[in-house]
């Protein structure tokens, strides 16, 4: 009987021992191979927190030395804590508010209907160029690359938008040379050709589906994701423009905001190189904040747009994750 009992409990541990490395071979055979092990997940969380800041940090600097006093930089240079603070810049700026607004206005009129004319011109083109029963699509794609690589020069624009088209500071010279962008379309033909089906498009042709139809209740919504990625760059671009009103528009009230704000750093550039301006009007150029006026100008060009992108994040974001077509 003892080895009876010996016996079972030989079997019993043995068996237990058998269960555990089961159980541990088949954790391993069917651990997920996509599983973050957790220290590498803290270095990865700390790099990435890391780059987030350095993104970020430059702005905040930016907005802390606009609200330094211009005697303090002169004296000590740019500060993290600058040692005395002020809104001398801001209130600058303040007393150019009519022109602010104004400028304002016409850069958000410009960067809506610039960006929705621009999404609609790109997306039609690269659409029409992606079909393959599009007789002229190898022609017309070669034209998008073509511009690519050679432009059509400063001068040929400037006369067809002035002396053919007549856009000479109006509010669509700061649009329509803008709208069109070949690098764009290109993304869109590749993102159609590899994200919509074709089979979805011949099965609503069979149902009697129009190509307008097909273009804005199957296209359309399947095609968010390179949509919001254009259409983000457009805005970007709009916003940022001035150069463009600075070859077509003469009008003070057509001014755009970027291109206002380098109006008024190029005259306080212009009165800082030229003393003997500034000493007649010493008293004038005394009271002028030029460093942190810059950097407040920074912060008036930026702050909207980066104010404004987090409520639209999710949309962007929400383009993303519903853009899947499978077969």
């Amino acid at each position: 009987m003892p080895k009876l009992d010996q016996t079972e409990s030989t079997l019993e541990i043995a068996s237990t021992q058998g269960i555990k490395k089961g159980k541990t071979n088949f954790s391993k055979k069917f651990r997920d191979p996509h599983a973050i092990h957790p220290a590498a997940n803290a270095v990865i969380s700390v790099l990435l927190g890391i780059l987030a800041f350095s993104c970020v940090f430059p702005f905040i600097y930016v907005i802390i030395i606009s609200f330094t006093g211009e005697e303090s930089i002169v004296r000590n240079g740019f500060e993290l804590i600058p040692k005395e603070w002020s809104i001398d810049a801001y209130r600058y700026l303040w007393g150019m508010k009519e022109a602010l607004f104004r400028s304002y206005g016409v850069t958000i009129l410009v960067t809506i209907l610039g960006t929705v004319i621009s999404v609609f011109m790109i997306t039609f083109y690269a659409y029409a160029i992606s079909r393959p029963q599009f007789k002229y699509r190898r022609f017309f794609t070669f034209l998008a690359f073509f511009t690519m690589l050679f432009s059509g020069g400063l001068v040929p624009t400037y006369i067809v938008v002035t002396q053919f088209l007549h856009l000479k500071n109006s509010i669509w010279a700061l649009i329509l040379p803008l709208a069109m962008n070949a690098f764009y379309i290109i993304i869109m033909r590749t993102f159609f050709l590899k994200s919509v089906s074709e089979s979805i498009l011949e099965s609503a042709r069979m149902d009697g589906a129009s190509e307008w139809r097909i273009f804005f209740q199957i296209i359309f919504p399947l095609s968010l994701p390179g949509i919001a990625t254009i259409a983000l760059f457009s805005t970007l671009g709009y916003w940022n423009d001035w150069f463009t009103a600075l070859l077509y528009i003469d009008n003070p009230n057509l001014v755009p905001l970027q291109a206002l704000l380098m109006k008024i750093e190029a005259n306080l550039e212009f009165m800082r190189k030229n003393m003997d301006v500034a000493i007649l009007q010493k008293s004038l150029f005394d009271t002028i904040p030029q460093e942190s006026a810059k950097m407040a100008m920074v912060v008036i060009a930026t702050l909207p747009i980066a104010v404004s992108y987090p409520f639209f994040q999710k949309y962007f974001i929400s383009g993303l994750t519903i853009g899947g077509v499978k077969e």
